[in-house]
């Protein structure tokens, strides 16, 4: 019998400095085996281990349409973290996944995206924006709002760049007041705000939205202002993962376990849950 706890080893090909504290992996499986047929799909999450230390949670922030490589990109916060953040290029590491749901892509041909983000929940959002931008032809309009406290905490900013530059992407950058330097260009606000001043198009679209869970609340009640339909927005409770297999119990909202049932869920489901969320 397989153990479900047993990492598979991963090669750190590359590291991306993103912001104060956080930094990106790019990961190939030691198993070329494994690392030619390894799958998965956008929203779904992995367990990462610093050998000696323990394992964090991150969704996979890649897209499932880049072949041969992951990428995790995550926030120096405690022993585990602080023990990813040691590791250098060519570094060995552990990673056991994917586990969880995913965003339902596939039900979206056709149809307008929006995608909502703070600072470090864009990362979760990112599979899901590359998963789209590859197969651009398939989808309407794609939006992006995306805001931190400051300019320093805006993470991935050569993509940011990037698609600020695509003629088939609309860009809005924000930082809360106070957080702006003499040269940006973007937005002063709150994320939920300059959603609602944006106001992208209900008809026939769908939402994606990760941030601090006071700022998912907002933006929940923002789209629906907008006239998005509470079963067509959809968000990520990847910062409820634990254990990955519903094994420690500590991944409970109320008597929902999020990494049985998770960790995407639409705003129709998460008003189900308990406030706590």
């Amino acid at each position: 019998m397989n153990n479900i706890y047993l990492p598979n080893l991963v090669t750190i090909e590359d590291i991306y400095e993103e912001a104060p504290d956080v930094r990106s992996f790019r990961l190939v499986f030691k198993d070329q085996k494994l690392r030619d047929s390894f799958e998965f799909k956008a929203g779904q999450f992995g367990l990462y281990s610093a050998f000696g230390l323990g394992e964090s949670t991150f969704c996979i922030a890649s897209s499932p349409t880049r072949k041969g490589y992951i990428q995790c990109t995550f926030r120096k916060t405690g022993r585990v973290t602080g023990g990813l953040a040691n590791l250098s290029i060519g570094d060995t590491m552990g990673f056991r996944g994917p586990y969880g749901n995913s965003f339902p892509v596939d039900e979206w041909k056709g149809k307008d995206i929006v995608f909502i983000a703070g600072g470090i929940g864009l990362p979760p959002v990112r599979s899901v924006i590359w998963n789209v931008l590859d197969r651009r032809e398939d989808f309407g309009k794609v939006t992006v709002v995306y805001g931190a406290k400051t300019v320093a905490d805006l993470v991935y900013k050569n993509e940011l760049q990037h698609w600020e530059e695509r003629n088939d992407v609309t860009l809005v950058q924000t930082v809360d007041p106070g957080g702006e330097t003499p040269d940006w260009k973007g937005k002063i606000g709150f994320v939920p705000t300059v959603l609602e001043e944006a106001a992208p198009g209900a008809n026939n679209a769908v939402a994606v939205t990760c941030g601090p869970p006071i700022m998912i609340k907002f933006v929940l009640n923002t789209l629906l202002k907008l006239g998005f339909n509470e079963n067509s927005v959809y968000t990520t409770l990847e910062n409820k993962m634990k254990c990955g297999v519903g094994k420690c119990g500590r991944c409970n909202v109320g008597d929902i376990y999020v990494c049985k049932e998770g960790p995407v869920y639409t705003a129709a489901e998460i008003k189900k849950m308990y406030n706590d969320f």
